[in-house]
């Protein structure tokens, strides 16, 4: 009996098989005198999705295929002179030349192009890319042709990449919903088209939902139109979800940038309680450094590039460093007690440095590249994306604070500092050199700032007025936070970068930072020494 089933299942297959024409049977099909007859000819070549059919489709388009008139064998042929040489369809070898008596052109009309061209788009469904295979996709759901639907559902059969295996579900769903003829399946590829979480799905939906200068509506069922303004209603309420989140790490990674550009003036400003008006120009230098160093590499070592932001960060330590200690020995100690001319002084040397930059490197932006680790982004739903050197900055942020609060507070350094800045002639007469501690410290926040131009020559433009856009938002954020506290700084920049973010899409980038600007004037008068003010003889002093 087991054998008896075996057999009818073998004849079974056998008969499927031959009853389904061969690929040469369905081209030989394109030779029929019905323009209707090659129309479906051309669909069930799409629906093979055998590669080896496009040339043919595009020699047929093409006016390049014909009949051999000695055997019928259909053949595509390219002129050479005076005659033609022949080619076999499907694996393209030459085969003869022949003149042009010998040959007959299988003639199309307009119908037959328009289902060759929709042919040749659902062809790439098949591509062994998948990049191909998304971007046929894409251009399925936007054309909806009913045409492409048998093509479609074998290629998303065969579908193994799951983004593809989304895109072409979606884009199956949405050419049933615009041309099924039953109203079970629009209302079953509505309820599909809901879990795609985006916008030009809510934009196919609404379409349906638009009504016409007749009183009509394109979907003119209403159990239909039902099913999808509640499938409108999901996608929305998901987009408003993924805004939120792209919003948040958008506030966050704005909050990273802050936090760098202003850690290192709680230092100068925060604890030595000098007003720095060239911290920007220490962000700057930094950045510059971050290009000579890639560029270095790029003449010298450019299979290494990967590695020049290792490089650049140190580098710009030191320089930036090594310019604050400079300006804090040459100008800054003899300004201690005077804080206006402290402020003119440093505004004055922020000048001079974007002029020598300016005259170093001319007044345009210079080229700073991104890492391949930097490069690219994750693709959330909703068209969220989140930048892999926005994520790269937000950690390295992180990682600057928790190493300066490190330093501050378990470093004999870090002792000193708040030793000379708490009751300086007790530090002095305790043994400390009073001097070298404010040149050291006054170069910490500058070197700070300079790695802080590290990370922004990979989100910015990279120009002698670098800088000046973020000095005002430093200030910001270290008055905010409260002056002299690491932790208030963290918490303000991240504040300001989130509420700044939140308020953008209502009040626009200018009118938020006025908002945001007026909150914090606001905020001073009742708290003035900020969210998380310095308590003992700092304050007393």
């Amino acid at each position: 009996m087991r054998h008896f089933l075996i057999l009818l299942l073998s004849l079974g297959l056998f008969a499927e098989a031959a009853s389904s024409p061969s690929l040469e049977e369905q081209i030989a099909a394109l030779n029929q005198k019905s323009f209707n007859a090659k129309i479906t000819a051309v669909q069930n070549l799409a629906i093979t999705g055998d590669n080896r059919v496009v040339p043919i489709l595009e020699a047929l388009l093409n006016g390049k295929l014909f009949i051999r008139k000695s055997d019928q064998k259909i053949v595509i042929a390219a002129k050479q002179g005076k005659v033609y040489i022949l080619y076999e369809p499907l694996t393209l070898a030459e085969i003869e030349p022949v003149k042009k008596r010998k040959l007959k052109k299988i003639r199309i009309n307009n119908q037959v192009r328009k289902a060759i061209r929709a042919a040749l788009g659902g062809l790439k469904l098949f591509d062994p890319e998948p990049e191909q295979r998304l971007q046929a996709a894409e251009a399925v759901f936007k054309s909806r042709k009913v045409d492409l639907l048998p093509t479609l559902e074998k290629a998303l059969e065969g579908e193994t990449e799951r983004a593809v295996q989304d895109k072409m579900t979606m884009a199956l769903a949405a050419t049933r919903l615009s041309s099924a003829a039953e109203p079970e399946t629009r209302i079953s590829a509505a309820q599909t088209l809901a879990n795609y979480t985006e916008p030009d799905v809510r934009a196919f939906l609404g379409s349906l939902l638009i009504e016409q200068q007749d009183g009509s509506f394109p979907e003119s069922d209403a159990q239909v139109r039902a099913a999808v303004a509640e499938s409108i209603k999901k996608i929305e309420k998901d987009l408003a979800f993924w805004a939120f989140i792209g919003n948040l790490f958008q506030g966050i990674s704005l909050g990273s940038v802050l936090l760098l550009a202003s850690i290192g003036l709680a230092i100068t400003f925060g604890v030595m309680g000098v007003i720095n008006m060239a911290h920007g120009e220490m962000v700057m230098l930094g950045a510059y450094t971050t290009f000579i160093v890639q560029d270095i590499f790029r003449t010298l070592m450019p299979e290494a590039f990967d590695y020049s932001l290792l490089v650049a960060v140190p580098a710009a330590f030191l320089v930036a460093g090594l310019f604050g200690i400079l300006i804090e020995r040459g100008i800054i100690r003899f300004l201690y007690t005077r804080p206006l001319e402290t402020l003119l002084a440093t505004w004055g040397i922020s000048l001079i440095l974007q002029q020598l930059v300016r005259s170093i490197f001319g007044p345009t932006n210079q080229e700073v590249g991104n890492p391949s680790w930097m490069s690219g982004a994750i693709e959330l739903s909703g068209g969220v994306l989140l930048t892999y050197n926005r994520i790269w900055i937000i950690v390295f942020s992180l990682v600057v604070f928790v190493c300066l609060l490190v330093i501050l507070r378990k470093s004999r350094f870090g002792l000193q500092m708040r030793a000379v800045t708490q009751n300086r002639r007790m530090a002095s007469s305790m043994g400390i050199r009073t001097g070298t501690i404010d040149a050291f410290t006054f170069g910490l926040g500058s070197a700070i700032a300079g790695i802080a131009g590290v990370a922004l020559s990979q989100i910015d433009n990279v120009s002698p007025n670098l800088g000046q856009s973020y000095i005002i938002d430093a200030f910001m954020v270290v008055v905010f936070g409260g002056v002299g506290n690491l932790w208030g700084t963290l918490v303000g920049a991240m504040s300001l970068g989130i509420t700044n973010k939140f308020l953008e899409p209502y009040a626009g980038a200018v009118l938020a930072k006025i908002l945001i600007l007026v909150a914090i004037i606001l905020f001073i008068q009742k708290r003035p020494r900020g969210l998380f003010a310095l308590k003992g003889r700092a304050v007393e002093t």
